[in-house]
């Protein structure tokens, strides 16, 4: 070993803890002083302190609570957009071609699919001041909000 390069040795040093209890180790300083020790740590003692556990729950469940209204608002919210009792004004067609659609008997969406299904785009042709413009406006719009709406065959 080198001289004069390490620190004095203390054998007996005193550790003394904010609780009152003190013993003797072996350490480079010749007192220690400690916020706790093994004579007062709840680990050590079994006084464990009661954690407000209640509340950390209660406040856990209602944001589970406000995170299940918000996806019952979201679904409840789809499901009027992919209503097929929406009617054909609420499309933001222009009145002409709303009033067009109603004199054909075409006055909701689901009336709209049924008819698309049943003669493609063709039977929706044949409606007089229906082009292929509206036709297309239509069923873009109704893909916007989530309807399945059949391809055209042609």
């Amino acid at each position: 070993m080198k001289e004069a390069i390490h620190p004095e040795w203390y054998a007996e040093a005193t550790v003394v803890c904010a609780c009152g209890n003190t013993w003797k180790t072996g350490a480079t300083v010749p007192e220690i002083r400690t916020d706790i020790c093994s004579a007062c740590h709840p680990f050590f003692t079994g006084e464990q302190r009661i954690v407000d556990t209640e509340g950390q729950v209660d406040r856990f469940m209602k944001r589970l609570q406000q995170r299940d209204a918000i996806r019952v608002a979201e679904e409840e919210r789809v499901a009027a957009r992919t209503s097929p009792n929406l009617a054909m004004s609420e499309l933001g067609l222009a009145k002409r071609y709303v009033n067009l659609f109603s004199e054909s008997g075409i006055e909701i969406v689901g009336e709209f699919i049924a008819k698309l299904e049943e003669g493609g785009d063709e039977a929706l042709l044949e409606i007089p001041g229906i082009g292929r413009k509206v036709l297309a406006d239509v069923k873009r719009e109704l893909r916007n909000r989530g309807y399945e709406v059949p391809e055209s065959a042609s």
